[in-house]
């Protein structure tokens, strides 16, 4: 689904990640030259795009290739980034890079590209099985036969997404003392899909965080699914609750993030982001994917099984 740019994009709270503050070497990381043209950034091809002779040999790990959706939203790119560095603190000297499904580049063909020879596990920056990650997916590493690759599973469902939820909410101003609170609720906020997997994906994740805060939490949705965020508002409103936070079930800034929670943007946490534990859950996906079998793209019942380890 294509992004449109908005004129003014909401900024929530900035969270102790460090997201907002990252250093202008930012297009060197990506492989960008530092210089923009009528057509924007331009990319450079870098030695370290290929693996290094005698780098990999056979008890080498594979490459890591974090794979976001890709936004308009500058911040989008940013977080991805600083998420991603954690990623390298949490496991030093793994190869570990980033391509995108649109929208920003790298664009994920091209990082392939760059593992031409070499092993990698794809690990989907997405939050349920939805349309990307059971069929963008495997259609690019079918384009990709000089990469032996291994598809890992989204990030949800799972406990450490609940976690970083958790956390992002007390950022905004959820306050312990609300368990069990007559008058507060939760909204889950996503993108919304027309796959019924990613919708009971995005329920188990809700369910799983109302039992972690002893509050009622809806699944929303930005499209594709019902109800919408202000739906869901008004009808917990309707029940009394009228303490509602709404809980930003996105890894990084964009126009459905920002959408959400213009909603109630004083009680709206940010994205999952760069949470310490969004890192450790990519490295989980990224492990137990190393155990799948080589030998061409998952398929979506392969993903479905790994969707709930």
């Amino acid at each position: 689904m294509t992004e449109q740019p908005l004129e003014q994009p909401h900024r929530p709270p900035a969270a102790s990640d460090g997201t907002a503050h990252l250093p202008a070497r930012v297009t060197d990381r990506l492989g960008l030259a530092p210089r923009i043209g009528a057509g924007g950034p331009v990319r450079r091809t870098r030695h370290s795009d290929r693996p290094a002779p005698g780098r990999r040999g056979a008890a080498a790990a594979p490459s890591l290739v974090a794979v976001a959706h890709g936004s308009r939203d500058p911040e989008a790119l940013r977080t991805v980034l600083a998420l991603l560095d954690r990623v390298r603190d949490l496991r030093p000297g793994l190869d570990v890079r980033l391509g995108h499904i649109e929208l920003n580049a790298p664009l994920l063909p091209d990082t392939l590209d760059g593992l031409r020879g070499a092993d990698a596990v794809l690990v989907p920056l997405l939050l349920g099985r939805g349309h990307h990650v059971k069929h963008d997916l495997p259609a690019a590493t079918a384009a990709a036969p000089g990469v032996r690759t291994r598809i890992a599973a989204p990030l949800g469902p799972h406990p450490l997404l609940v976690e970083a939820l958790y956390g992002r909410l007390v950022e905004a101003g959820w306050d312990v003392a609300d368990q069990d609170g007559r008058h507060a609720a939760v909204v889950l906020a996503a993108a919304g899909s027309r796959d019924p997997d990613s919708a009971r994906d995005t329920r188990h994740t809700a369910r799983v965080l109302g039992e972690r805060l002893g509050v009622p939490v809806v699944p929303a949705y930005a499209s594709a699914a019902t109800p919408t965020v202000p739906a869901a508002l008004r009808a917990l409103a309707a029940r009394g609750r009228h303490r509602t936070f709404v809980a930003s079930y996105f890894t990084a800034p964009g126009r459905f993030a920002s959408a959400c929670a213009d909603a109630v943007p004083h009680r709206a946490a940010g994205p999952l982001g760069a949470h310490p534990a969004m890192a450790r859950l990519v490295l989980h996906r990224y492990d137990r994917a190393r155990s799948a079998p080589l030998g061409g793209p998952a398929s979506a019942d392969a993903v479905s099984l790994l969707a709930s380890a």
